[in-house]
């Protein structure tokens, strides 16, 4: 890898923090864009610009003047923001690797997905677009509660319903309309069981898939009937022969929707039938799966895998085998909505050597906002421990220990 090549990174909110860094570890120079002028990754980046990373003509504009610097740009990459799109017409102008522009297109209109994977032969839950209530009444008397509501192009559970018996269905769907950049909705099967995320490293059309962790809904009913993940867990749950399962199907996903390199992270039900495909994104995760989860589960950071692939590199799927196992969960604040007047207890979590993380995404004084998605928590935590059962108690111990005070 030429030392000191740049790579280009869409985003420098915190999510791109873990990115920028594994970045610069492999000798690259990073160039990082965000429309925020405040962002924290411009402290951290070699470089920076204040562009929305989803304009693409002004991103373009932009690389064309760094390069005229005497700059090199070996590829460019995002993480934790859902723009595969943009991604691909960036990586179309600068003549680095990307997905095509169809995958970009599959990975972000959830309907669009629905009928590649159909097509595919990718085992699903039933679908249908949804233009009016009139269509979402039909579907309902057709198939019975519960279903899935959601915008056809949004991520992070905004706009995402869960529809059941004696529910508000015009408001529901008006609410996750208005959550749609394009307008368009879709109803889905609601699929019991398990649910799991997965990252999985596609090289030449060979998959590997070091993300792998057992989602979290112990807040399912505070929430209801918006669906909201509180965080996860790793190791899985699952047996071995149930993940081999999982790891099959998305990567028969991937390649359904064209990654023969790249990242995809997929959503998965492990269902009686066997593992369903909910959606799968064409790109690296946020929050804290490839960030934390999987580098203390195992070991592995397979950030560097999809560096590589952005600068035309092979990555070494050596570096993707675990190194050892622990138990690790990632979990979230959100309190009532209102003012923040103060958080106890932080002194005494942070002693703890188990605790890898703990941020807070609002300070005393702040409005805090009713929880509509994932955008809206407000703080995050990580721990381990050498079980399940140990990581379990401790995120208890968290929860006890830290008291958020609103008014």
């Amino acid at each position: 890898m030429a030392e000191k090549h740049t790579l280009v990174v869409l985003g420098a909110s915190s999510d791109q923090l873990f990115l920028i860094r594994t970045a610069q570890e492999m000798g690259l120079r990073v160039l990082a864009l965000d429309q925020n002028e405040h962002s924290l990754g411009f402290a951290v980046a070699d470089a920076y610009g204040v562009v929305s990373t989803r304009d693409v003509p002004a991103i373009c504009r932009f690389l064309d003047e760094y390069k005229a610097q005497g700059q090199h740009i070996a590829g460019v990459l995002t993480m934790g923001s859902d723009i595969p799109d943009i991604l691909a017409a960036v990586c179309a102008h600068t003549g680095t690797p990307s997905v095509s522009l169809q995958t970009a297109q599959w990975a972000t209109n959830k309907l669009a997905m629905k009928e590649r994977f159909r097509d595919q032969g990718i085992p699903i839950p039933w679908f249908a677009p949804v233009t009016n209530l009139a269509e979402l009444e039909d579907h309902v008397a057709q198939r019975g509660y519960p279903l899935i509501l959601k915008p056809v192009d949004r991520s992070g559970s905004r706009g995402v319903f869960l529809l059941q018996e004696g529910c508000d269905l015009a408001a529901l769907f008006q609410r996750s309309l208005d959550f749609s950049y394009s307008g368009q909705c879709m109803v889905e099967e609601f699929l019991p069981g398990l649910q799991i995320s997965t990252e999985t490293v596609m090289s030449e059309g060979q998959g590997y898939t070091p993300g792998f962790a057992d989602r979290n809904y112990e807040w399912w009913d505070r929430f209801l009937p918006q669906i909201m993940e509180n965080g996860g867990w790793v190791p899985s749950v699952l047996s071995s022969d149930e993940r081999a399962q999982v790891e099959e199907l998305v990567v028969k996903a991937s390649l359904a929707l064209g990654v023969t390199d790249g990242i995809t992270k997929g959503d998965v039900v492990m269902t009686p039938e066997g593992p369903k495909m909910i959606e799968m994104a064409a790109r690296l995760s946020g929050g804290d799966f490839s960030e934390s989860l999987v580098p203390l589960g195992c070991g592995i950071n397979y950030v560097r895998a999809a560096v590589s692939i952005a600068v035309g590199k092979k990555p070494n799927v050596a570096e993707l085998q675990p190194q050892f196992h622990k138990a690790v969960a990632n979990r979230y604040f959100i309190p009532p909505a209102g003012i923040l007047e103060r958080i106890e207890g932080v002194e005494e979590v942070q002693k703890q050597p188990w605790v890898h993380k703990l941020e807070f995404w609002y300070k005393p004084g702040d409005e805090v906002p009713p929880p509509l998605s994932h955008a809206h928590r407000f703080g995050v935590f990580v721990v381990s421990g050498e079980t399940r059962e140990e990581a379990e108690k401790r995120v208890a111990w968290v929860y006890r220990t830290i008291k958020i005070f609103m008014k």
